[in-house]
């Protein structure tokens, strides 16, 4: 409803009088090129990719300048961690076309890309150490808990704000908010919210290293902060209930059953010669196996992060272009991204790797398509595969699109059904919260 969507729209504003005191006023806000050179001066990386193994050397010097404990760090408050960026498509021109895409929008991998490096800059300025010019912390996204969208088209001609901070903190991981706003008739208007989970490591990102406190300072920081907590629980009660670990339930059995039965062919004589086999596809349907798009990256020095891995917002612009084109070419019309969900990090991408990409329509509903990526390492040395990602993208189309129908029911590996049931899980959830 309207009234909901104004109170949603004042959350973020609401916050950000908060913390801004009195930042949100000044005309001179960093943009995304200072952004990652702030990364790369608290990190101490390397500009050059023939320097990147001595400058990693380097830091395992900062080992001894970790906290043996969480209460040996000083306490933090949200507005420490508070940042305001822009990017300027409006008022710089020549850095539109980075941005652009076909249809006279902004392409949404890069702003993923945006997200993530604001993120892990959000993270250090909440740890940041007082006389300490760079972190011995290498802090990493470890997950994207979601990103709405609230608006279909993002301008390609108008400024951007980005703004966001930390929002909850655990031992060793740290919750971020983030927002966009777009400038229209002289005011920002929201267009996207974030919620990024980063986790803190030593020097050489090997192991799990403590980060500062979080300290609520107002009723609506402790809402924030308990929102956090709240995250964290749905996120091991999702995880718990995953389809690699336990069943389907009784009624996603039903479902699945029912689509099973859907799909038989019954023009054969008598009801006993019936099989497993003899499938027919409903109308205005497509199987699963039909639904998908392949692609591989060369994970080049260019795309690398300022630890010399592959930047996780290049990992995400790849996985969502394809996830883009899979939702394109089935549903025949332009796909708008809705939400993204539940990105989990699993391993490191390194410089040289071949990245497989797979999309793969997993759920459709009315205009809506839910597309899962599934993103895969091969190492050709070795000609070992390693999963490194799962991408989750809910996308709406122009048009009603067709049914998509698991075909595999019968048999000992029913992967399509469950495919289909987890789909189904991410689009449900997805719907609950816009």
């Amino acid at each position: 409803s309207a009234y909901r969507l104004c109170i949603m729209r004042k959350l973020p504003s609401v916050l950000a009088r908060t913390l801004t005191s009195g930042t949100s006023s000044s005309p001179e806000l960093p943009d995304m090129f200072e952004v990652r050179s702030r990364l790369r001066d608290i990190v101490g990386a390397s500009t050059n990719w023939r320097d990147h193994v001595q400058a990693m050397q380097e830091r395992k010097a900062l080992r001894t300048l970790l906290a043996k404990q969480q209460e040996d760090l000083p306490p933090r408050r949200m507005k420490d961690s508070y940042l305001e960026v822009i990017l300027p498509l409006g008022s710089q021109p020549e850095i539109r076309e980075k941005y652009l895409n076909v249809h006279n929008s902004v392409r949404f991998g890069r702003i993923l890309e945006d997200l993530d490096s604001l993120g892990v800059l959000i993270c250090y300025t909440h740890t940041k150490q007082e006389m300490q010019p760079r972190s011995p912390l290498s802090i990493v996204t470890a997950l994207v808990d979601k990103i709405n969208l609230r608006q279909k088209i993002i301008h390609p001609d108008c400024d951007i704000k980005f703004t966001g901070n930390v929002s909850w903190v655990g031992k060793t991981s740290m919750e971020v908010k983030m927002h966009m706003l777009q400038l229209h008739d002289g005011d920002y208007s929201p267009v996207l919210d974030a919620t990024f989970v980063m986790v803190a490591r030593d020097p050489e990102n090997k192991r799990p290293a403590f980060v500062n406190p979080l300290i609520p300072e107002s009723p609506e920081e402790e809402e924030i902060y308990k929102q956090g907590e709240l995250n964290k629980l749905k996120r091991i009660d999702f995880s718990t209930a995953s389809l690699l670990k336990m069943a389907p339930t009784a009624e996603e059995r039903n479902i699945v059953h029912d689509i099973f039965l859907n799909t038989l062919d019954t023009r054969q004589e008598g009801e006993g010669t019936l099989s497993f086999q003899s499938r027919k596809l409903p109308p205005n349907s497509v199987w699963m196996e039909d639904a998908k798009l392949k692609g591989l990256q060369i994970c080049h020095p260019e795309e690398r992060n300022i630890f010399n891995r592959i930047f996780g917002g290049f990992l995400m612009r790849k996985a969502f272009e394809l996830g883009w084109a899979t939702a394109c070419s089935y549903g025949g019309s332009r796909p708008f991204i809705v939400s993204v969900d539940d990105i989990m990090f699993q391993k490191p991408v390194e410089v040289g790797s071949l990245l497989l990409l797979s999309g793969q329509v997993c759920y459709t509903e009315k205009s809506y398509i839910q597309i899962r990526v599934h993103s895969e390492v091969y190492n050709a040395n070795t000609r070992e595969h390693h999963t490194t990602n799962i991408f989750h993208f809910t996308f709406i189309s122009e048009n009603e699109v067709p049914q998509v129908v698991p075909k595999t029911y019968g048999g000992k590996y029913p992967i399509k059904s469950m495919l289909y049931l987890d789909g189904k899980r991410h689009f449900t959830a997805v719907m609950k919260e816009i």
